[in-house]
């Protein structure tokens, strides 16, 4: 709604005015009544997932115009933004996507303090002379209305070629054009409906002919199809793009019997390998996989062979001459990491080289010629660093207690070991260790800055009780000189699906939240990879009223210890997030001050009719146990009028792939009409963006800020209090 003058109203006559303003604007509802297994069940909503139809459209932007229009009323609405830039000029330049070739050659991109995206860099080494490669804007630059990011790179083993991915407007599609580094000559031919960022990279054979890559069999991103029939081909460099030739697919290999919803990927491999291992990802922690000649694929050939199946338990495969190394969850709550033989593989009777470690997850490894790195996590969020060599396994003290550790290496023939520790309020620093004199030498490209701001911050890491008495930890973020009076604005960030852990990393929003007087909680809920795969399976398909339960009895805990109270929590949950989030809020109304819910999930019922729909990890309706889970997990449909809901704050890309715009847009629709509450229900959808990536990053900045800044709206900060003038 737009008001023609300038009306100065007192507080509450403010909220009353932003209240009126949402009943006096519904969405369009042309409601739908569908059966299933003899239960009726109406959607109010349907008709907004038609996105092309034009009252849709007008209504998603008028309320992602009324939410600017209120946000722009609080005194610190740029802040967040303003304090973001001002960091990244502070530091310099960042630098991230680091490759290095067997030859030792540097590529990463970088993106200096005052530059909207990142460029390509080089070095001949890491004391070599930083080089300028290639600058993002120069593509398509005569063509308007574009602004690619680079979202992933892949030098060839000798370093000579690059390819580069690019993409646009939070689209996951990319172009792909391949450098020659020395000359910086770029190639002609150009790779299109690419997903390299999405689908695990770019691989060169071992003769740097050509590449590996998945691609899209469908071109239109608001396809429901987008996602289906990917495929694994093979480029030749210097051949018509037209003609590449697909490796490991559906139609390629029927006899695989690959379904239209499985992933087909060829896994990361190393040039002193004679096999590529082919993997059908669906979203499991466990898959199936063949393996293949590499002589034979490039000939041409389809002789994939069975290789692990997910009866194994078996994941992260690495081929070492005769002998896979694997992560093993056969028989056991943790992960192990064995070994068994290529040509007789028993996965199930494998040896094992490092058993399972009570209370500490086995995260990652990485062979060198000096032994088996792998790093450990307890509870998700404290790392430790070992080194298995000669049959026994030593722990490696790191420079700084970290919340997660990144290994990198040039491969099994090289001692070359580099690790990035990083951490909730640790700055992220790169280190080369020497076996030899165990010792760590810095190896930063970028530089570390100082953040006098943040000094007074801690962390701490809890475990509370959940109702059912399982310990969820908790990851809290606070200055050291608060109170504990239940006074404290306190965010709760939580996601909860996929195995995926939240992993600690130095968040500078959590910090900047934490130096506004806020307290930060990050609640690793089960659904999530943090104690395990028994972990994801407390959260998984008719389980997963768990995951959002763990949110609330984290949320209770933290009122009754006094670090805030109900009118000052806020909860905040992205993409699958979204279903913690929602369900919290509609399962508990009056815990919570404030709701974010970020490109958000919350029509779980219609999953199957979107795009990206994950059946394998939430249910499908077509099943009549799953339907009652995904009845349980849709917070769109428990909705009920007349409650009094909190205040909040909903987003949505469109051009985002993984959670349909019209998922976040029905579910404000629903909460606007339904909620009796004077709290504001604001939508805001990202016309120039997708699901959160592939966008400047002062785009980025500027979708977090709001939220920011709506958070400490309703939680009360006095800095962030409307000045009662509506336009």
């Amino acid at each position: 709604m737009r008001y023609q003058q300038k009306l100065f109203l007192s507080f509450p006559l403010l909220i009353a005015a932003f209240y009126n303003a949402q009943k006096t604007n519904p969405a369009p509802s042309q409601p739908v009544t569908d059966e299933y297994f003899g239960m009726k069940i109406t959607d109010e909503y349907r008709n907004l997932e038609d996105l092309e139809n034009l009252s849709t459209k007008e209504w998603m932007k008028s309320q992602t115009a009324y939410t600017n229009s209120v946000l722009d009323l609080i005194p610190k609405k740029n802040y967040y933004v303003e304090k973001r830039l001002e960091i990244d000029k502070r530091q310099g330049h960042s630098v991230s996507n680091l490759e290095i070739s067997k030859n030792n050659k540097y590529f990463y991109l970088r993106k200096n303090g005052d530059e909207k995206v990142s460029k390509l860099y080089y070095r001949d080494g890491f004391s070599g002379n930083e080089k300028l490669l290639y600058d993002p804007a120069e593509y398509k630059s005569a063509e308007p209305n574009h602004s690619f990011v680079i979202n992933h790179i892949s030098p060839s083993w000798d370093g000579d070629k690059i390819a580069v991915s690019m993409s646009e407007k939070g689209n996951e599609m990319a172009d792909v054009i391949i450098i020659d580094v020395k000359t910086k000559h770029i190639h002609p031919e150009i790779i299109t409906n690419a997903a390299p960022a999405t689908f695990d990279g770019i691989k060169w054979l071992d003769d740097n002919s050509g590449f590996i890559y998945v691609a899209f069999s469908v071109t239109d991103p608001k396809s429901k199809d987008f996602y289906r029939n990917t495929r694994t081909v093979l480029y030749t460099i210097g051949t018509d793009p037209n003609t590449i030739r697909e490796v490991f697919s559906a139609k390629n290999n029927p006899e695989l019997k690959i379904e239209a919803d499985q992933f087909p990927m060829i896994l990361s491999f190393d040039q002193d390998q004679q096999y590529y291992i082919g993997m059908i990802v669906d979203y499991q922690t466990y898959r199936k996989t063949y393996i293949i000649k590499k002589k034979d694929l490039v000939e041409g050939k389809n002789n994939w062979q069975p290789f692990s199946d997910p009866s194994d338990n078996a994941k992260s495969l690495s081929i070492q001459k005769d002998q896979v190394i694997f992560q093993s969850g056969y028989n056991s709550p943790f992960i192990k990491l064995c070994k068994t033989d290529i040509n007789n593989p028993d996965f199930k009777n494998a040896e094992i080289l490092i058993p399972e470690k009570n209370g500490e997850e086995i995260k990652s490894y990485r062979i060198t010629k000096d032994g088996i790195y792998y790093t450990t996590t307890k509870n998700g969020v404290e790392a430790k660093l070992y080194l298995y060599k000669d049959g026994k396994d030593q722990q490696i003290q790191i420079p700084f207690p970290s919340g997660n550790i990144r290994l990198e290496s040039k491969g099994g023939e090289f001692s070359d070991i580099w690790i990035t520790c990083s951490g909730w309020a640790n700055d992220e620093q790169r280190f080369r260790y020497d076996v030899k004199s165990n010792k760590f030498k810095p190896e930063n490209l970028a530089p570390v800055a100082e953040y006098p701001e943040f000094k007074n911050i801690i962390v701490k890491e809890i475990t509370i009780k959940s109702r059912d008495g399982e310990e969820v930890p908790v990851s809290l973020l606070y200055n050291k000189n608060i109170k504990k009076d239940g006074q404290n604005p306190l965010l709760i960030d939580s996601y909860g699906s996929y195995g995926v852990s939240s992993t600690p990393f130095f968040a500078r929003t959590y910090l900047l939240w934490a130096s506004e007087g806020g307290v930060i909680a990050i609640a690793h809920v089960r659904g999530g990879g943090e104690k395990g795969e028994k972990w994801r399976l407390g959260g998984y398909k008719t389980t997963k009223p768990n995951t959002w339960r763990d949110l609330i009895d984290c949320t209770e805990y933290l009122i009754n210890e006094k670090y805030t109270s109900k009118d000052k929590v806020a909860i905040w949950g992205a993409s699958a997030g979204g279903i913690t989030v929602g369900r919290a809020m509609t399962e508990r109304p009056d815990l919570f001050k404030a709701v974010i819910v970020e490109v958000g999930a919350t029509n779980m019922l219609r999953d199957e009719s979107a795009i990206n729909s994950q059946p394998k990890e939430f249910g499908s309706v077509k099943n009549p146990e799953e339907f009652k889970g995904l009845l349980e997990m849709d917070a769109y449909q428990h909705i009920q009028k007349g409650t009094k809901y909190p205040a909040t704050f909903i987003t949505g890309g469109l051009n985002d792939q993984r959670v349909t715009p019209w998922m976040p847009t029905k579910f404000a629709a629903k909460l606007i009409s339904a909620d009796t509450s004077d709290n504001p229900v604001l939508l805001k959808i990202d016309f120039e963006g997708g699901h959160a990536g592939n966008v400047p990053i002062a785009q980025r900045y500027a979708n977090i800020g709001d939220m920011f800044t709506f958070a400490l709206w309703q939680l009360g900060h006095p800095h962030y209090q409307p000045n009662g003038k509506v336009r």
